[in-house]
């Protein structure tokens, strides 16, 4: 068997079933054809079926309920995936919701101490600093705060901010992003929270930090992404081993 053939076969499935939930073929609350039935529609095994839908089970677009069917889910939550590293524009365009991201902050500091100990970043280090607000339907859903290295992304701009610094990054000056450690926490909202988010009557916001290096392991960034939370939904997929 050809395994590439086989994976780019379920890929394509679940491409095309993906495509069919986002315009509304199969709406929220539908139940997906039959495992035999997307056999006969995509003339293909049972197993390569199986293994599309994982991914759109892994993506919080369906839900299985055993002896009943595969359901679609109400996606008015965006999902967001753990399981790889990432960017804003490229999560965003796989939720198949427009974003429209603002950058109302963007400034060069020095690291300071009490910044080293909040990002890890090098003491005297010159950073690009920015604050970027992501908007949803015109509602202001998550809060970028970002520390960048100067010298690893020299002539970073808002006008790229305000696009996508990892594009810039990997297809401009051509460096390889390797790996991220993440922390995720709920933490009361601040006042650039309230700022910045439309909170309503939220007291909380989730945070998701990320540390992240270069391939050759050089610490290049700290983001804070602060999170409204009632329009976010943090997904991973975990296999015992």
């Amino acid at each position: 068997m050809n395994t590439t053939n086989t994976n780019k076969r379920y890929m394509a499935i679940y491409e095309d079933i993906k495509g069919k939930i986002a315009s509304g073929q199969y709406a929220p609350g539908a139940k997906l054809p039959s495992e035999h039935e997307f056999c006969g529609i995509y003339d293909t095994s049972r197993g390569t079926i199986r293994n599309a839908l994982d991914l759109l089970v892994e993506e919080g677009l369906v839900n299985r309920h055993p002896g009943k069917g595969v359901y679609v889910l109400d996606n008015n939550a965006i999902t967001f995936s753990f399981g790889g590293l990432v960017s804003f524009k490229e999560a965003s365009e796989s939720s198949g919701q427009q974003f429209v991201t603002t950058v109302p902050y963007f400034a060069e500091m020095n690291v300071t101490d009490k910044l080293h100990q909040r990002t890890r970043l090098p003491v005297g280090e010159q950073v690009y600093c920015l604050h970027r607000v992501r908007k949803l339907d015109g509602e202001r859903i998550i809060l970028d705060i970002n520390y960048f290295l100067q010298d690893k992304l020299e002539g970073l701009t808002k006008e790229i901010a305000e696009r996508s610094i990892y594009d810039f990054i990997e297809q401009e000056l051509g460096l390889k992003i390797g790996f991220a450690q993440r922390i995720i926490q709920v933490e009361p909202a601040t006042a650039k929270d309230r700022e910045h988010l439309d909170m309503k009557s939220y007291s909380f916001v989730v945070v998701v930090k990320n540390f992240v290096h270069l391939h050759d392991g050089t610490l290049f960034e700290y983001t804070e992404s602060r999170h409204h939370p009632e329009r976010f939904v943090f997904t991973d997929f975990a296999r015992r081993r």
